[in-house]
């Protein structure tokens, strides 16, 4: 097949986690044959921090403006099987009428599912959502399953929509040995903290009481002046590169995820599958369908409050050690980019109409 995406960005995982998932899906795409083009414009805040990495297999196009690059996002929704837009693109609401006026199979993908009932709720405009609702297209993917696939259903009027979870490049994010650790417990907390949960409770409360261990904060976005114990390290922002060994360097890994993923439920988080996919083992405050990803107590752990983080701590480190292992073997089983590319072509060829059905 052919697929042209149109989506926030590939060149810069910098506080978005669109990146991660289409380098690995996309390149997972090529090596089983098909073909792809990415359009992302260009915008300061990725252009300044553009990632080291190979785009294996397909083509990167970054473009300064719609204008500019709509002669050649016409040809590429031409020739094309599939195009897909995703939530967040910044030319969201002409990408969509390009493509509903191709006659290709036409897929809405929304990488940012809770944000988009967040907004919705609050009565905003959302715009990534076209004013008429999702129902001209043929297929829309949510990162979020649950509830949320029956709220497109209903509210935005889609016809046919599936969950597309996160996932993890094992080749990017491979085994660490965490024995030689540089902190007991870490967290790569979401862009939106401090609205990611436990961080305060499960984290900052847990190294208040235990000033002799070392804890580390990582993420993009924490707030100047707050307060924080002195056993707490802030790396500030943590680069894609970097991020298979921010996890590494831990004995157990929290996984945060922003308050409003926990309230749709069924949305693993990009950091909760790359910590497993490196063998560190995971404490998580839970959310709903976390059982449906990983089995509590046996591939993750589950704290209700800081003083079960604080047993866990002290769990021996061959019990975390087996943790992690059974952790990541259930990735390489289940949530890898290659299993979610397949998942993608199926959904695709599954449609009853557009030229994806007939590849």
């Amino acid at each position: 097949m052919k697929l042209a995406v149109f989506g926030l960005s590939v060149t810069s995982g910098r506080g978005n986690a669109h990146a991660a998932f289409w380098r690995g899906v996309l390149g997972a795409l090529a090596g089983d044959g098909h073909e792809a083009v990415f359009f992302e414009r260009a915008t300061p805040y990725f252009s300044g921090h553009r990632d080291p990495v190979r785009h294996r297999g397909y083509e990167v196009i970054v473009y300064p403006s719609w204008s500019d690059v709509l002669p050649r996002a016409r040809r590429a929704v031409a020739q094309a099987d599939v195009a897909i837009v995703t939530s967040c693109q910044a030319d969201a609401a002409a990408a969509t009428e390009l493509v509903l006026d191709a006659g290709r199979t036409r897929v809405f993908f929304d990488l940012d599912a809770p944000e988009t009932f967040q907004r919705l709720d609050r009565g905003e405009l959302v715009s990534w959502i076209p004013p008429g609702g999702l129902g001209e297209l043929d297929l829309v993917l949510s990162v979020t399953g649950g509830a949320a696939i029956e709220r497109f259903r209903r509210e935005l009027g889609a016809r046919r929509v599936a969950p597309l979870f996160a996932c993890v490049d094992p080749d990017v994010f491979g085994r660490r040995d965490s024995a030689s650790s540089g902190c007991d417990l870490s967290c790569l907390a979401a862009p939106a903290y401090p609205g990611s949960s436990g961080v305060e409770e499960l984290l900052l409360d847990v190294a208040e009481r235990a000033p002799g261990r070392r804890f580390v904060l990582g993420g993009v976005a924490h707030p100047e002046g707050w307060p924080r114990p002195t056993n707490v390290a802030v790396v500030a922002d943590v680069a894609f590169a970097e991020r298979a060994d921010f996890y590494g360097a831990s004995r157990l890994t929290l996984d945060a995820s922003p308050s409003a993923a926990l309230d749709v439920g069924f949305c693993p988080s990009l950091a909760l599958f790359e910590a497993a996919a490196c063998n560190v083992p995971i404490v998580s405050a839970g959310w709903r369908g976390i059982e449906a990803f990983f089995t509590p107590a046996d591939e993750i752990l589950v704290a209700r409050d800081a003083d079960d983080v604080l047993a866990m701590l002290e769990l021996s480190p061959e019990c975390l050690r087996a943790l992690g292992r059974r952790a990541r073997e259930r990735v390489l089983a289940e949530h890898t980019s290659r299993h979610r590319a397949r998942e993608l072509v199926e959904l695709v060829r599954a449609m009853p109409t557009g030229r994806a059905s007939a590849a």
